[in-house]
């Protein structure tokens, strides 16, 4: 008859032999797995594969991917996650998640699923970045300029007191402003920001085209649709007397010269738009 320490020993044994398993079914490069996976019955097989099967039983949906004039068709979960998906895409372009402007009726949030997003069989999804080289290739030259813009910045008296800035902002307040919120940002609205001024005094709205990865600025005149991509950088400053909303300028090329002027931005959408506008992807 086994003594009680040999029973015990037999019984750690069997314990380990289990969890050699367990590890072996979660795809771990154990390299016991092998040797306990050919003790079992092949009956047992089956039965390490109920993860597949399971996964079989998930509702899929078939998405194209649309990258650098290149489509990709991916067929996914759909309680797979925006972070999932830009995974996938990752697998399929190299490109990394990180880089990665991924658009489906706007941005895509990466904790929601596809199915929350109401994505269907046959959707469109675009994505706008760029690999890790090319951004390496203009990321110090960009970097540089913006630096000196800063640094030229510092040295001038507030921009509100300028004498170029005065001459629109002494016409006051547009009667059809937005309402300001300060201190309390917020994403970008779905219609278009309007009541502000250029800086020729006239009205003007900004639109983002999220889809295109455009900035429209448009005036009574005309609209210029500009891809975010060329804009080499966004300046603000809260307006004085009146800091719920700020002045603002996009740079369109590279100098000040090519700044284009916007007067009375709501305060709590100007890091959205520099985040949109600049954000991640400002190198691309």
């Amino acid at each position: 008859m086994a003594s009680q320490d040999e029973v015990e020993e037999l019984g750690m044994e069997a314990d380990g032999q289990k969890l050699q398993m367990s590890c072996g079914d979660d795809g771990d490069n154990n390299s016991n797995a092998p040797q306990a996976a050919s003790e079992q019955p092949e009956a047992d097989a089956s039965v390490s594969n109920g993860g597949d099967s399971e996964a079989a039983d998930k509702e899929l949906v078939e998405v194209k991917i649309i990258w650098n004039k290149n489509k990709y068709d991916l067929k996914l979960p759909l309680d797979s996650t925006g972070a999932c998906l830009k995974q996938k895409i990752h697998s399929l372009t190299g490109l990394p998640p990180a880089m990665q402007k991924v658009m489906f009726k706007g941005l895509v949030p990466e904790d929601k699923t596809l199915q929350e997003m109401k994505v269907t069989n046959g959707a469109k999804i675009m994505v706008v970045g760029s690999t890790i080289n090319d951004v390496l290739a203009v990321n110090t030259p960009k970097e540089t300029v913006q630096q000196e813009v800063k640094e030229e910045e510092t040295k001038k008296e507030p921009l509100c007191r300028q004498k170029q800035h005065r001459k629109v902002l002494d016409k006051g307040k547009p009667e059809d402003v937005m309402p300001s919120i300060k201190g309390s940002p917020e994403r970008l609205p779905t219609t278009p920001i309007s009541g502000m001024y250029n800086k020729s005094g006239g009205k003007v709205r900004l639109t983002f085209k999220l889809e295109q990865d455009q900035l429209w600025i448009g005036t009574k005149e005309r609209t210029e649709k500009i891809p975010m991509g060329s804009i080499k950088n966004v300046v603000s400053e809260p307006i004085e007397d009146h800091d719920d909303y700020h002045m603002m300028a996009f740079q369109l090329g590279p100098t000040e010269a090519s700044y284009y002027w916007v007067y009375w931005v709501p305060a709590q959408y100007v890091d959205a738009i520099k985040d949109t506008v600049l954000g991640k992807w400002q190198y691309f």
